[in-house]
C-alpha cells in the first residue's frame, strides 16, 4: 500500500516539475529541458529528478546551473501543489539515455553502411514429396 502512494507521488512530482519548468520558472537559461523521471525514497524524504537537456554543451551547463538555482522554488511549489506535509529534498540527476541511444544508433548505422549484405534469392524452392 505504501509503495503505491510513493509511485503516485512520484508521478505527481514529475508532472508538477514539468509544468513549473514550462510555465512558472522565468529564468531564460532554462530551455529545452525535459523531466524524464522521478525516483522517490520510501520515506518520501528525497526525490531524485532525472533531467534531459538538449542543445550545445555550453547551453547545457548554463541550464544546469539555472536548474540548481531554482531547486528551492520547485521544492516550495511541490509542497503547495501536492499538499505534502514535508516536501522532499530534490536532487537533480542528468539523464543521458537519449544521448546514449543516439550514439548507439549512429554506431548501428555505421555498421549497416560498412556491411553490404549479400543478396539472397528468396524464391521458394519446391519441396520433394
Amino acid at each position: 500500500m505504501a509503495r503505491l502512494r510513493v509511485e503516485k507521488v512520484q508521478e505527481a512530482i514529475q508532472h508538477e516539475i514539468s509544468n513549473m519548468l514550462l510555465h512558472d520558472v522565468k529564468d531564460p537559461r532554462i530551455q529545452f529541458v525535459t523531466v524524464t523521471g522521478v525516483e522517490l525514497t520510501d520515506d518520501m524524504s528525497y526525490a531524485k529528478v532525472f533531467i534531459s537537456m538538449y542543445g550545445p554543451k555550453e547551453k547545457q551547463e548554463e541550464t544546469w546551473k539555472a536548474l540548481n538555482k531554482a531547486l528551492g522554488f520547485m521544492r516550495t511549489e511541490i509542497a503547495k501543489r501536492i499538499r505534502l506535509r514535508f516536501a522532499p529534498t530534490l536532487l537533480l540527476q542528468k539523464d543521458t539515455s537519449m544521448e546514449y541511444s543516439a550514439h548507439i544508433q549512429s554506431i548501428l548505422d555505421k555498421i549497416k553502411k560498412e556491411e553490404k549484405p549479400a543478396e539472397v534469392d528468396t524464391a521458394e524452392v519446391p519441396k520433394d514429396e
